[in-house]
């Protein structure tokens, strides 16, 4: 490849200089902060997935769980839920999930590194660009088996690059173990794999202008393993989950603007705002040379952003999945020369400023549900064996809370109930196609497969008669239905007194245990 090695000779370059690499690894180890120093998490979906890991582990055992069963089947969707409890044979439950996100934020900085290496054989800028998203929406809200399948993609991807020119069943091999790997994890990030070397593919036929046979059979190389998997997993009776597709197109904008912090979004606007205006100031400058299909990844990834709704075969914000992909992926095609020292400057402390802004805010909500999350293990205790517990928040129970995302760690938290009491929750993630656990025959018209705590608006009107067309189903006799209820959000006085007697509370949860309730039939 001289012809494209020779592209990599711009006037002036960012390389990777003794202070670069001291300062990347700095930032790395703070990065990785919130999760080695925190024994749960502070993610919105992670709680769950915890939950999940436990029922897992415990299946077949004396101690298997009383309202779940695993029911396992060939779902696209399977990373934590095939690693976790292989690891947990050897550690605890806690500690086998919290490694397997620790390795999935390990894998998406250091697959963003290695796409750079192969494709300009320098650290230059996708690590620190990877450090900057670590805590972006998808990532900071606990979509684990995303992230930890996004970096075997990227890792994928500096592997497809690195073989491009060699023999053809070399690249089919490592491209088959990929598929595999990918498809197993999470489909979306098996999506996002194929599409990025089908862009780069039309790029090189594009360039090169090769024979037909030799174009279709590097096509049929990059096509077959997925055909392949999709076929057994449909003669398998594998699905890809329940909930369909919804768009929301008018807020694409919007939603581009709230992706770069998943805990503010005052931050991530604001932190978008300036990598989008340096981005176009440099742009004027020539500051950005493509390497190989650099700029047509970046407007390949662009026309997807806009071109996919918001849930796509029960995948939800998967068009700022493809955001967040876009920022590990194109970097590292892309080589960044600012047109003078004091650009530099800018640059590095711009980029920088946003990735400690970021970052700061992680460890800062880390600490908060620190002792949040201590307290909801505590008032599991004051549950009986066997219970049934609802989760209700304070306010309007908005799902994602955009008034204030640092609410958002709190919504799932209560799912960890089914783990450490025994208990049945409606809201742990029991997705058929997406999730190996079912809710036990008796219990499944309480069951919602994904779903954040209800308002207790909603449950008061309930509870005094009032119809409500918002109520969820399982709702509808919560009174009965229920032992306890978590109110998650901010603190609010008790909102039913003659209900509701209170047993424990925190700044963000306070736990009742229903008193009157209509005898059962």
């Amino acid at each position: 490849m001289p012809a494209e090695r020779s592209e990599l000779v711009p006037g002036r370059s960012w390389g990777a200089s003794p202070l670069t690499v001291a300062v990347f690894a700095f930032l790395f180890l703070i990065a990785l902060l919130p999760v080695l120093a925190m024994p749960i998490p502070a993610m919105v979906d992670y709680p769950n997935h915890l939950a999940r890991m436990h029922i897992l582990v415990r299946d077949g055992t004396p101690e298997a769980h009383p309202f779940y069963r695993v029911t396992w089947a060939l779902y696209p969707n399977l990373a934590m839920d095939l690693v976790v409890p292989l690891i947990a044979w050897v550690t605890s439950v806690e500690l086998a999930t919290r490694l397997f996100l620790l390795a999935s934020q390990i894998l998406t900085i250091t697959g963003a590194i290695a796409i750079e290496l192969a494709v300009k054989r320098r650290f230059q800028v996708s690590g620190f660009l990877a450090l900057l998203v670590l805590y972006s929406v998808p990532f900071a809200w606990g979509f684990v088996n995303f992230q930890f399948a996004l970096g075997i993609a990227l890792w994928g991807i500096a592997c497809w690059i690195v073989l491009q020119d060699r023999p053809w069943p070399l690249r089919l091999a490592m491209h088959s173990l990929f598929v595999a790997l990918l498809f197993g994890a999470h489909l979306f990030a098996l999506g996002l794999y194929g599409f990025t070397l089908g862009i780069h593919e039309l790029w090189r036929t594009r360039n090169r202008h090769p024979s037909l046979p030799a174009t279709m059979a590097r096509f049929l190389t990059l096509a077959l393993p997925a055909l392949v998997a999709f076929g057994i997993m449909r003669m398998s009776g594998g699905s890809v989950g329940q909930d369909g597709t919804a768009w929301n197109g008018p807020l694409k904008l919007v939603m581009f603007f709230t992706t770069l912090n998943g805990y503010s979004l005052w931050l991530s606007a604001a932190g978008t705002v300036f990598l989008v205006g340096l981005t176009l100031m440099l742009a004027l400058r020539g500051a950005f040379r493509a390497v190989q299909s650099g700029f047509w990844l970046a407007g390949g990834l662009a026309v997807l952003f806009v071109a996919l709704p918001t849930r796509l075969f029960d995948t939800a914000f998967v068009d700022l999945r493809v955001t967040v992909a876009a920022l590990l992926i194109v970097p590292g095609f892309i080589v960044v020369s600012p047109p003078s020292r004091a650009w530099e400057r800018i640059t590095a402390a711009v980029v920088l400023g946003v990735t400690l802004m970021n970052l700061a805010c992680a460890l800062t909500v880390a600490a908060i549900y620190r002792s949040e999350y201590a307290a909801l293990l505590t008032s599991f205790g004051q549950l009986t064996p066997n219970s049934r517990v609802l989760v209700g928040h304070s306010g309007s129970g908005e799902d994602p809370p955009l008034k204030d995302l640092s609410d958002y760690p709190i919504y799932n938290a209560v799912t960890l109930a089914v783990a450490y009491a025994d208990a049945f929750v409606p809201t742990l993630f029991t997705s058929i196609g997406k999730q190996p656990v079912t809710v036990i025959d008796g219990y499944r018209h309480l069951a919602v497969p994904y779903g954040g705590p209800t308002a207790m608006g909603i449950l008061r009107d309930i509870a005094e008669g009032r119809p409500n067309e918002d109520a969820p189903d399982y709702t509808r006799a919560w009174t009965e239905d229920f032992d306890y209820l978590y109110v998650v959000g901010p603190s609010a006085p008790n909102p039913m007194p003659g209900l509701l007697v209170p047993l424990a509370a925190s700044a963000r949860f306070a736990l009742y245990r229903i008193e009157r309730r209509r005898p059962r039939e």
